[in-house]
């Protein structure tokens, strides 16, 4: 039968969908999922398409899965399987149940060491299977760029490639068997057809029908398959006869799992696949070709894979220029430019022999002065500089769309494959066309299989459409021209599943529609992809369809720097209305999400704590971008952003900051957070309990005169049960202590006009942890610093109430009563940082504040001054003794080990080595820094009772265990008054551990 087509799965009644809900939730164990929020977060991948799916299934088991699919056979229902949903080409969306793989089918089932093969579940992601076969000395060598979140299942639908197919191939080439379920229930190992031979009746049915395909489409293939490394289009019907340069298996044998990949789950559902693994390089060396033109890097990369490199990579001027914007990526990339190229290629060498490789590089340098560019190459030899850039390198998509605008790179003729003699002309000439179209486009990738991904910036919500299409069709025609494959990387999806018929010719697609019938007769596994599909533009199923509009808002912050024109050199002027933005910014900051999934990872980071305990799409930097964009759309209900969708998504986010540094594309969700408050307390209000907590400033000075009565609640019987219940603070948490002997009460004066810093005391330093400013107070002074203690201004309505940077209020929404307290603490500083005088702090969450929320408040230029002048109290000393100002006496300390934690916001903002600058000036000591996420705490998340199981899984992820595992007498250091805290109360089974400031260390260590 005619699988339905995206559209026409549309038209499934709510009965059905209702019904399909009812039973799957009495037949599985896993998560049934068939709310309007969770819908809207899985309608969307990485590409430019939207389709709401019937619902969502998220299997704990194999037994799961075959319920939807009985249950979506019997009941004519659409079904897609996700990982990571990171496809560029909407192979993961649909209006279908989608079953997401990737929270609990993860597992490595086998490893077979001496056959260098191992089995794992689909939903098991890239990186995770790598770090588990890097003790073996193995690795799986299809290293795609999204490695730490793709999944394995999504890899063998898609057949992916990487950065080193020339040396490893693509998946197809790594895959030796797939364990599969037919829409019609029959489950079978398809592998090397030798040993199917026992396979069910249905399976050896299926078998025949291929044969008598291949045979009859032999001619038809060898006239119409491109014959290059890199084609993923279309079905690899070719197994039987093979026209890639590069044999499907190695003994001419037919591997049935080879048409399962790249498939796209259109045939069957993987339940397990066994992959071929390969021993890791033991040494690697890498050359950094620069180029003054674009057309010479292409020209003369087939001279260069002819000193058969395991990878050529492309970057070109733009992405340079982008990754010289990005903090994180400037120094690295700087490192492998000699003067200003319009072009780099990353060339890598790997084997056993660190000399072989070595002597490749030389070979390189001297070809590349053979061929008329002497002097172009940087050699690096060292790992960690090499992995630094491929880092670079592999972020490259995600720095490409960090550009801000309306205008996008937007995937559709992204890895089109020709023939490397043809590479430079193709470049060459798509530019023109580019150009022609009014755009430009963005390149970069494997230069050394002629698939390099070029994205035109267009604007889809204003004539991008059409320029797409016109665009598409002559790239089309250049590919032809030099015998090349329309898709050599991506795959098909709803962007090119309508050039499986140009490319492979009626009667191919013919057969491949046979294909799917043979495997699919109910037409249901992913209908819509690869054929019997829709057309590349049709609008209906972009993201932002025609009439796409976003609410009415004025925030509360200034998001005007995400309101700008798109790109001018891509003339995507906007059609009357979508131009501008009635949220005032907010909507294009969301819109700043992808969907690339590089929140998903569990690699070293900060982001995104949540996402780590939970695996739910919804408590993830990406889930809530797409829940925030739903709202501010209208496509979440009336109540938009102040809904109780909104209000669930963002509950478990702890605005740590880590998607500031670690989202590649700038989204900034602790901001948001902060939108999405005040228009939720501005509709609904705040309870007690929270404005308790945002108004600490202001009662703080009653609670120090008053300690024991405040400290009632953790010495007094009973009382913290009561705060339960009342307030919602857990019964299981000591809450900070307040003390008489603040800090400001006894500060000591000094001469505004005499002092050359100023030391800012937060809330917390001055009335829970005054020990901390004093000990900094002392350290500064101590280095012969005349110290100045921050207080309000003369005139000051409130003079009598210390400075506070309204970090409190923030948390709660309260954004105008912030505005106040920043407002109170500019005009304090400003005589102060209009001599250029440091403001140094103690807190990183209050002093970071001044750095970034400061600066969206619409508080003038005095704003970015202060931002400008200051510090946290280890950044000042780190900068004055790199400018050799330092004049600090430092002794050894009895310990000589140390753990390191930092806070989330200090490693937002970089801000975590100068602490370890400082402290290698203590002789004898040696700092470890704690790799970790967020400690779980966050101001009063962890203190709240409905937050406290979570607060401590995500101490347990890294923090906790590592301080476990410290010696007996290390140091514990940490800055963040709340990380302190839930190191205290997280080790209490453990002993007494408390971490300090690291103003105390230094205390402690003067001479």
């Amino acid at each position: 039968m005619n699988a339905p087509t995206p559209k026409q799965s549309q038209l499934s009644s709510s009965a059905k969908s209702n019904e399909l809900a009812a039973r799957l939730r009495l037949a599985a164990e896993g998560e049934v999922l068939f709310d309007q929020g969770s819908r809207g977060r899985y309608a969307t991948d990485a590409s430019i398409y939207q389709i709401d799916p019937v619902g969502v299934l998220i299997p704990k088991s194999i037994d799961d899965v075959r319920a939807a699919i009985g249950l979506c056979r019997e009941l004519e229902i659409p079904l897609l399987a996700r990982g990571a949903g990171t496809s560029q080409c909407g192979q993961t969306v649909g209006a279908a149940l989608v079953i997401d793989n990737s929270k609990y089918l993860n597992r490595l089932i086998e490893f077979n060491p001496e056959a260098m093969s191992a089995t794992v579940e689909p939903g098991m992601v890239l990186d995770h299977l790598n770090a588990w076969l890097k003790p073996q000395g193995l690795w799986f060598p299809v290293d795609v760029s999204t490695a730490a979140q793709c999944t394995l299942g999504g890899m063998a639908g898609n057949n992916s490639c990487g950065s080193r197919s020339i040396a490893y191939g693509n998946m197809v080439h790594n895959v030796l068997g797939i364990d599969a379920l037919l829409s019609d229930g029959t489950e079978a190992l398809f592998g090397d057809e030798r040993q199917m031979r026992g396979a069910p009746p249905r399976v050896a049915g299926i078998i025949e029908q291929l044969h008598a395909i291949a045979l009859r489409e032999r001619d038809e293939m060898q006239s119409m398959v491109p014959a290059v490394l890199r084609r993923v289009g279309g079905y690899n019907l070719d197994i039987f006869h093979p026209q890639s340069p590069r044999p499907y298996t190695g003994d001419g044998g037919v591997n049935l799992a080879h048409l399962l990949v790249g498939s796209e789950g259109t045939l069957a559902y993987t339940r397990q696949i066994s992959l071929k693994l390969a021993p890791l390089p033991a040494s690697k060396t890498l050359g950094v070709v620069n180029f003054p033109t674009f057309y010479q890097a292409m020209d003369l990369t087939r001279h260069i894979v002819q000193l058969a490199p395991c990878a050529v990579e492309l970057v070109d001027r733009t992405m340079i220029e982008l990754a010289r914007g990005n903090p994180a990526f400037r120094p690295v990339i700087e490192k492998a430019l000699i003067g200003a190229p319009e072009a780099i290629l990353l060339v890598e060498f790997a084997g056993e022999s660190q000399a072989e490789q070595l002597a490749k590089l030389a070979q390189l340098v001297e070809l590349m002065g053979d061929l008329g560019l002497p002097g172009s190459v940087v050699e690096m030899s060292d790992a960690g500089a090499q992995k630094a850039l491929w880092e670079v390198r592999k972020a490259g998509l995600n720095i490409m769309m960090s550009m801000r605008g309306d205008g996008k790179p937007v995937s559709f003729i992204e890895d089109c494959a020709v023939p490397l003699e043809h590479l430079a002309e193709y470049t060459s000439s798509l530019t023109e066309v580019f150009r022609k179209h009014g755009t430009r486009g963005t390149w970069y990738a494997h230069a050394s299989v002629g698939t390099l991904h070029v994205r035109p910036i267009l604007d889809m919500r204003a004539g991008g459409a059409e320029k797409m299409r016109a665009i598409a069709q002559e790239a089309a025609a250049m590919v032809r021209r030099y015998k090349g494959a329309f898709s050599g990387e991506h795959g098909d999806g709803l962007v090119r599943s309508e050039w499986v018929s140009w490319q492979f010719g009626p009667r191919l697609t013919a057969a491949f529609e046979e294909i799917k019938d043979i495997f699919d007769p109910a037409g249901i596994m992913n209908p819509g992809k690869i054929v019997r599909c829709e057309k590349m533009d049709d609008a209906s199923l972009f993201r932002y369809q025609p009439g796409y509009r976003t609410i009415a808002l004025k925030p509360a912050l200034d998001w005007s720097a995400w309101n700008v024109a798109s790109d001018p050199a891509a003339d995507t002027t906007s059609a009357p209305g979508t131009g501008g933005d009635p949220s005032g910014g907010l909507a294009k900051a969301v819109e700043m999400c992808n969907n690339n999934g590089h929140c998903r990872k569990f690699d070293a980071g900060t982001m995104c704590p949540s996402y780590r305990i939970t695996r739910d799409e919804r408590h993830l930097t990406r889930g809530r971008a797409n829940t925030l964009r739903l709202a501010l759309s209208s496509q979440l209900g009336p109540e938009g952003l102040a809904s109780e969708e909104m209000r669930a998504t963002l509950d478990l986010c702890v605005s740590c900051k880590g998607c500031k540094r670690d989202c590649p594309t700038g989204v900034d969700m602790a901001r948001m957070k902060v939108e999405f408050l005040h228009q939720w307390q501005d509709k609904h209000g705040l309870k007690f309990k929270d404005r308790l907590i945002a108004t600490l400033p202001r009662w703080a000075p009653w609670a120090a005169r008053l300690p024991f009565l405040f400290n009632l609640r953790d010495t007094m019987p009973g009382a913290a049960a009561l705060s339960q219940r009342w307030l919602g603070f857990s019964a299981k948490r000591s809450l900070p202590k307040w003390r008489r002997d603040t800090f400001l009460n006894r500060a000591p004066a000094t001469d505004d006009a005499s002092a050359d810093v100023v030391l800012f005391v937060d809330t917390f330093n001055n009335y829970f942890d005054s020990e901390n400013a004093r000990a900094a107070h002392k350290v500064l002074r101590a280095a012969g610093y005349r110290v100045h203690i921050a207080s309000a201004a003369p005139g000051d309505a409130d003079a009598q109430r210390p400075l506070c940077c309204g970090r409190t209020y923030l948390a709660a929404g309260l954004v105008d009563q912030a505005k106040a307290e920043a407002r109170r603490v500019i005009e304090a500083m400003r005589p102060f940082v209009s001599r250029g005088i440091a403001v140094v702090g103690l807190e990183p969450s209050c002093l970071l504040t001044l750095r970034d929320e400061f600066l969206v408040m619409g508080l003038g230029g005095d704003a970015q001054l202060l931002a400008d002048n200051s510090y946290l109290f280890e950044e000042f000393l780190a900068r004055e003794h790199k400018a050799g100002r330092l004049d600090l006496k430092l002794a050894a300390l009895p310990e000589k080990r140390a753990l390191l934690h930092g806070h989330c916001h200090q490693k937002a903002f970089d801000a975590v080595q100068p602490i370890q600058q400082v402290l290698a000036l203590i002789p004898e000591l040696q700092v470890e820094l704690i790799e970790s996420s967020c400690c779980g705490m966050a101001g009063s998340f962890g203190y709240e009772a409905s937050h406290y199981e979570a607060s401590l899984r995500m101490a347990e992820l890294s923090l906790l265990p590592a301080i476990r595992k410290a010696a007996p007498g290390t140091l514990l250091i940490a800055d963040g008054t709340s990380c302190r805290h839930q190191i205290a109360d997280g080790m209490r089974s453990d002993g007494p551990y408390n971490a300090v400031h690291v103003a105390c260390v230094l205390e402690r260590a003067l001479a």
